[in-house]
């Protein structure tokens, strides 16, 4: 077999086992999929009218808070899913299976290529989830066209793969589970002080930097101009910069720190 084979065989391998210890024990996915969900029932039932008053300047409407809403948590259950990534790395890590894997004959990029892919294809399936909570609780999307479906897809497939690589950073340089969890919190925090729950232009003057200069700001953006017909305006390749940025500060980060010899 070539070695391109071997690597697609040994990367399929890693990959049905991470799905398989993510089915066994679906209790952390489950938890940090319940923060987002936990976070758009709080804010549309119970500060929903005065929030869309507030954001319109005009009556309460909660409808156009759910439309304001779902496209920044959709992506904050991304950063929520993402941890999982950290803690399983960090785990396979600590846990002796890494050395043991160090002495067979697979393909060494397999077992990070394995936990990024699985990761995103969760991901993905928490985003499917979240939305559809999004669309029960009355969520629409009715100008979006299917060239406009498939880029909010294709943003949210390329902001998981960034989000993911930088989790699994995070999650080789931790010396425990625990640690691994607790460096991974700015994947949650950075949503909630991002355009998610307010617009940018609403924050008080000195905060609206830290806001507007991070990744998830652009992205949400871009992704509510893709399903709500709003202005992306700069947005859009910001969004995608800030993605590929990532990934491959992640990627980078990720194998040296893996391919290092232990000590």
């Amino acid at each position: 077999m070539s070695s391109l084979s071997l690597a697609v065989r040994d990367s399929s391998t890693m990959l049905r086992r991470n799905l398989l210890h993510a089915r066994r024990y679906p209790s952390l996915t489950l938890n940090l999929l319940l923060t987002p969900i936990m976070l758009l029932l709080l804010f549309v039932y119970i500060f929903g009218d005065t929030m869309s008053a507030g954001i319109g300047g005009g009556g309460a409407d909660r409808s156009e808070y759910i439309a304001y809403l779902v496209p920044g948590l959709l992506l904050m259950t991304i950063g929520s899913t993402t941890i999982g990534t950290a803690v399983s790395v960090s785990t396979d890590m600590t846990e002796g299976i890494i050395a043991r894997f160090r002495t067979m004959a697979i393909h060494r990029g397999s077992v990070l290529v394995g936990h990024v892919v699985g990761s995103v294809l969760q991901s993905i399936m928490s985003v499917v989830l979240v939305g559809a909570v999004g669309v029960a609780i009355g969520f629409r999307s009715t100008d979006a066209t299917a060239l406009e479906w498939l880029a909010a897809f294709g943003l949210l497939a390329l902001f998981a793969l960034a989000l993911t690589w930088i989790a699994v950073g995070m999650g080789l340089v931790s010396p425990n589970a625990e640690a691994a969890s607790n460096n991974a919190m700015p994947l949650i925090f950075l949503p909630l002080i991002s355009s998610t729950f307010v617009p940018v232009d609403a924050m008080p003057g000195w905060f609206q930097p830290i806001a507007e200069y991070q990744p998830f700001t652009p992205a949400i953006e871009t992704l509510r101009g893709l399903l709500l017909g709003s202005e992306i305006g700069h947005n859009g390749w910001l969004a995608i910069v800030w993605c590929l940025g990532l990934a491959v500060l992640g990627y980078f980060w990720s194998n040296s720190t893996f391919n290092r010899d232990p000590k």
